[in-house]
């Protein structure tokens, strides 16, 4: 008798700091990708498989989780959407057809060589904005025209298969087209990201791969909570440091998604 209790015990305490652990890492996680515009899955991700969930399983309990980052960081800059609306349809009109596509061919797809793609980007962009000094820290209004609009919906829609599939860093790949295509600053286009990325794109990647892998609740009611509360606080101290915080953080989740990726990628090959 002594001994079932003694074990109850041990086993209840375990679970709880499992349960602690998760919650610490989803915060974390979530605040830096809500400061940069991405890459949450950079820990999230990898944490869940450690976990014991399969690969499927695992992106589709992120996936759900990460619509919370979206919904907490929207709700603390939602005041700069409001001048973007156009923009915004823009990214779902065009990006969404290829969550859809990515979500159904991720089974067909060679995730290696999508991870070195996505990897190499990811440095690429790191670099780019290491070398730009003022990249994103000031906000013009470009002229949206039909030549703007083609350079963006094109790398828009690919990016959105990116999304449906490999997931990780592309909320960083939208957030710097934003910042590139329309001279926005940090702020704007992280705050568009929240609301298109974080909430659309994740919604519908989430219902696809879920169809694919069964998403754990006991995880997920965590993992929500710690989203949504990193998502929030990210996007405060966003607000309190301006741009200068969200380009210095956007560099470094970019060389940590990149350097992860290769990683990955490279492991998985050899």
């Amino acid at each position: 008798m002594l001994m079932t209790f003694l074990y109850l015990t041990i086993d209840s305490d375990f679970y709880f700091y499992n349960k602690a652990l998760i919650f610490l890492i989803s915060f974390l996680s979530n605040t830096f990708s809500a400061i940069s515009g991405g890459g949450a899955g950079l820990i999230q991700l990898p944490a869940l498989i450690l976990f014991g969930l399969p690969y499927y399983q695992a992106l589709a309990t992120h996936k759900v989780a990460t619509v919370a980052l979206g919904l907490g960081g929207s709700i603390r800059n939602f005041k700069y959407i409001r001048n973007d609306i156009f923009v915004l349809w823009q990214i779902l009109f065009f990006g969404t057809p290829g969550v859809i596509l990515g979500s159904y061919i991720v089974k067909f797809l060679s995730e290696q060589y999508l991870y070195l793609i996505l990897g190499f980007i990811s440095i690429v962009l790191a670099i780019y904005s290491f070398c730009k000094p003022s990249l994103g820290l000031n906000s013009t209004d470009n002229i949206i025209n039909s030549q703007l609009e083609l350079k963006f919906i094109i790398p828009i829609f690919f990016i959105g298969i990116l999304n449906g599939s490999v997931s990780s860093g592309t909320g960083l790949l939208v957030t710097f087209l934003l910042i590139n295509i329309f001279k926005m600053d940090f702020l704007r286009a992280v705050s568009l990201t929240f609301f298109t990325v974080g909430i659309f794109w994740n919604a519908i990647g989430a219902y696809f791969l879920s169809k694919i892998g069964y998403i754990p609740t006991n995880i997920l009611v965590i993992l929500i909570l710690g989203s949504f509360a990193g998502g929030y606080f990210g996007a405060h101290m966003s607000n309190l440091k301006g741009n200068k915080l969200i380009k210095n953080t956007f560099t470094v989740v970019c060389l940590l998604v990149g350097v992860s990726l290769l990683v990955k990628s490279i492991g998985s090959l050899i």
